[in-house]
Formats: C-alpha cells, sequence, structure tokens
C-alpha cells in the first residue's frame, strides 16, 4: 500500500504551513553568505533562491550543501518543506527533516513572477509568548502577585515557635 503524495502549488502557500511537498523550479539566485550559528558557533553558508511555477514564485533559504544542488532554471522536487516568515517576507524553506533533489521532467514550465509571495507584507507573530496576565504591574513573564513573604501588611516573617 503506498501513499499518494499531494503536491502543493506555489499560490497556496501560507505562514505557518508544514510538511509541504512541492515541484518548483529556480528562477534566480542571490549572492551567497556567511553567517555565524548562535548555537554553536560554526560558520554557515546562506542564500535564497527565487523559486515557483504558473501559479506564483517564492524564495526559497538554502543552507550549506543545498545550495550546490540548486541550478537556475532546473526543476526540483521539495518533501517535508515548511514556510516561515522572515523579515515580514513569506519563505519556503527545506529544514533538518525536508529534501530537496533534482527532477526531469518538464513540469512547472515557468515562473510566474508577477505573483511572488515573498515581495507581500506579514506582519510576524512574536516568537515567545506571555505566559501569565501582566495586569499592568509585574515584568514580562512574571507570575502575577498571590502575596506571601512580599506581602508588607505589618506582618512579621518570622517563624513563630
Amino acid at each position: 500500500m503506498s501513499e499518494v503524495e499531494e503536491f502543493k502549488v506555489v499560490e497556496d502557500l501560507r505562514p505557518g504551513l508544514r510538511g509541504i511537498n512541492i515541484k518548483v523550479k529556480c528562477k534566480s539566485m542571490n549572492e551567497e553568505r556567511e553567517v555565524v550559528s548562535r548555537k554553536t558557533g560554526e560558520t554557515l553558508r546562506v542564500t535564497e533562491a527565487l523559486v515557483g511555477d504558473e501559479t506564483g514564485s517564492i524564495l526559497l533559504t538554502l543552507w550549506n550543501d543545498d545550495i550546490d544542488k540548486m541550478i537556475i532554471d532546473h526543476i526540483y522536487q521539495i518533501e517535508n518543506g515548511y514556510t516561515s516568515i522572515f523579515r515580514s517576507s513569506l519563505r519556503l524553506n527545506i529544514g533538518k527533516y525536508g529534501t530537496i533533489e533534482e527532477i526531469e521532467g518538464d513540469s512547472p514550465t515557468e515562473v510566474n513572477i508577477d505573483n511572488n509571495l515573498s515581495d507581500k507584507v506579514f506582519e510576524q507573530q512574536p516568537r515567545y509568548h506571555q505566559r501569565y496576565d501582566s495586569g499592568g504591574r509585574s515584568g514580562y513573564g512574571r507570575r502575577p502577585y498571590k502575596g506571601g513573604r512580599g506581602d508588607y501588611s505589618g506582618r512579621s516573617y518570622r517563624k513563630r515557635y
């Protein structure tokens, strides 16, 4: 029993999608740059490629070895990709668990650059959510005041024996 993969088209992409399977054609690539990882301190290569199909186009973020796989005017199949917002712009990402491979075929034949989803401005959601209601008094992420040792109501804080 084999599972039939469902492929999305670019115009159906929106922020926060996961598990995206899509076939795209590479239209252009930006210059490669180096960044230093905040977690490991290692130097990583990163670039963006404008990819798409007949319905639209989007910027695809490429890291390290995936950069070398991408050639302009070639067709690729991305499996288990995801979308995110970076600098108020929608991006397609391959990520740790996704794959990209060049495929033979003539679909998609054209890239609709007039419907570039990365040109549309999206409002980025905050990464961290406040766990407690501030009530206007406590700081970000602090628990609301519930009395106890910080309650200056004239009571003594010494244990009474």
